[in-house]
């Protein structure tokens, strides 16, 4: 009789079961769970991507009117000055944290900070000399409003039909570059085309 109860082995094969089953069931939702996250994580790093791509892209300034210089005794470009305004549903652009490149021909790219925002003597600084439409106080491009910017390239020695670049670089977004010729008789004040 006692034989009998020890080669009896129905109902541990039931219990095996139930075991490897729960087992299978808890690796899978494991594995579930993190296949879960990871497409979480992947899902928003790409919104992410998106969305920096989007302000970038929405925060670039353009011109709003012409190119304006005006000229020294020697015939040479003294400044010139460009009016900026956003682009259309573009954000906010801070013209204290702009920086303009001012390249010609044969010298070296100059870097122009604001001289209202920059305290540290920077060699080179633009000047905004006025804003249309401004509401505030404050040193952002806005929607509806232009910013006046005077930059001073006298020691450039910008003669006619000498070519330059403006490159003006917001904080956040796309730069916008401006090229200009000189014209052929360097007098006055000039619009250049």
């Amino acid at each position: 009789m006692w034989n009998k109860f020890q080669n009896n082995n129905k109902g541990f094969t039931g219990l095996e079961a139930a075991i490897v089953l729960v087992a299978f069931v808890v690796v899978a939702a494991v594995f579930s769970y993190v296949m879960l996250g990871a497409g979480f994580y992947t899902t928003q790093k790409s919104q992410e991507v998106v969305h920096t791509g989007v302000m970038q892209a929405s925060s670039s300034v353009e011109l709003a009117g012409n190119v304006v210089a005006n000229a020294t005794e020697d015939n040479t470009i003294s400044n010139v000055t460009v009016f900026l305004q956003l682009t259309s549903g573009g954000s906010s652009v801070d013209i204290n944290k702009t920086l303009i490149v001012f390249t010609a021909p044969g010298q070296k790219p100059v870097d122009f900070v604001n001289s209202s925002y920059d305290k540290t003597d920077f060699p080179h600084q633009f000047k905004v000399k006025k804003t249309h439409n401004e509401d505030e106080k404050n040193s952002l491009i806005d929607r509806f409003e232009k910013y006046e910017i005077s930059i001073p390239i006298s020691e450039f020695n910008i003669g006619s039909n000498e070519k330059f670049q403006v490159e003006i670089k917001p904080p956040e977004g796309a730069s916008y570059t401006v090229h200009r010729q000189a014209p052929p008789s360097v007098s006055g004040i000039m619009i250049l085309v």
